[in-house]
């Protein structure tokens, strides 16, 4: 009979054993780590606001660790995550580039930027701003959207505008400004957005359509004057500069809208349960005062959107973008 006993027992232990060592893979796979995948190299805006929601995360989805993977304009590291198991575990911060310019600006894409991927939520939108060199505006007598327009119609290609290079967005927005205002303004494409600035502040260039984030020191400092912000609303970090459409809707720019944005995407087939529990979580962060605080410091203003919005957005603006960069000509390959 003891021996008997015995043996229950030791059955019992194992049994007990058993489950656990059975049920450790499945708890193993609640608790992986979130893999955020940021298509630009470390250090830019999108790579910080990126770390600073990884850390608010964190209480609910675990630990998230960044993952940069720049090259090619952001591809690389959006069709990574185009390419991942979607299990919930890998992410994107893809951007207006990555899912609404470079589709039309590349003649391959390793993606298709609807159909690879599942949309969990628009995090942010940095408007751009057009800004003059200061020195210029000054001798031109223009402190105004409509002081810009109305000299540059009289004066057809005495004024040029620098970008990062064709199919950048200063690019694209320069275009749409001189198509709607009915302008001939000379294009000149730098190798970047910085060196771009650097010509504007010199006074090689006479305007720019720049990242409100990058320009505002400049604008602070004198050097530049902002005319116009480029978004449909004022801005809510420098909320007395007007905006393109509401200053210049007299002179054909009432529709004017375009701007830089950045939002998390899943592969494509993401489970509904996964996208609506990894879009809680990012929504509840990005509505936390310490990731607006966080965001304004970067001229950035939070979005959170619900799937099916973010989903409709992308599709809008790769619409806008598409009629865009066709009309410029703008390739990148």
């Amino acid at each position: 009979m003891k021996n008997r006993r015995r043996a229950l027992r030791i059955l019992a232990t194992a049994g007990v054993v058993g489950a656990a060592l059975g049920a450790a893979p499945f708890a193993n796979s609640q608790t992986r780590t979130l893999r955020l995948v940021v298509p630009y190299p470390p250090g830019g805006p999108l790579d910080v606001i990126a770390r600073a929601l990884a850390e608010r995360v964190k209480d609910t989805l675990g630990t998230v660790v960044v993952d940069n993977r720049p090259g090619a304009g952001g591809n690389l590291g959006a069709d990574l995550v185009a390419k991942s198991a979607p299990d919930g575990h890998t992410i994107v911060m893809g951007a207006v580039a990555t899912h609404a310019i470079n589709p039309w600006l590349y003649a391959r894409m390793p993606y298709d930027a609807l159909r690879d991927f599942t949309p969990i939520t628009l995090v942010a939108q940095v408007p751009n701003v057009l800004v003059m060199n200061a020195d210029s505006a000054a001798r031109l007598k223009i402190s105004t959207l409509a002081d810009l327009v109305t000299y540059a119609r009289r004066n057809p290609g005495r004024l040029n505008y620098g970008s990062g290079g064709n199919g950048s967005a200063g690019h694209l927005a320069g275009e749409m400004f001189k198509s709607q205002a009915g302008l001939f303004v000379v294009h000149i494409p730098f190798a970047g957005g910085a060196p771009a600035q650097l010509a504007l502040v010199g006074g090689q260039v006479d305007f720019n359509f720049d990242n409100l984030a990058t320009a505002s020191a400049n604008i602070r400092g004198g050097k530049l004057r902002a005319l116009a912000v480029t978004s449909a609303r004022r801005s809510g970090v420098m909320p007395d500069v007007p905006t393109v459409a509401e200053s210049g809707a007299a002179l054909g720019l009432g529709n004017f809208d375009i701007g830089t944005w950045f939002g998390l995407f899943g592969p494509a087939h993401l489970p509904p349960e996964t996208t609506q529990r990894l879009n809680k979580a990012f929504v509840d962060a990005l509505q936390s005062p310490e990731m607006k605080t966080r965001l304004a410091t970067l001229m950035a203003e939070p979005a959170p959107m619900s799937p099916d919005q973010f989903a409709a957005f992308v599709k809008a603006e790769s619409v806008k973008y598409e009629r865009l960069v066709k009309a410029t000509g703008a390739r990148a390959d």
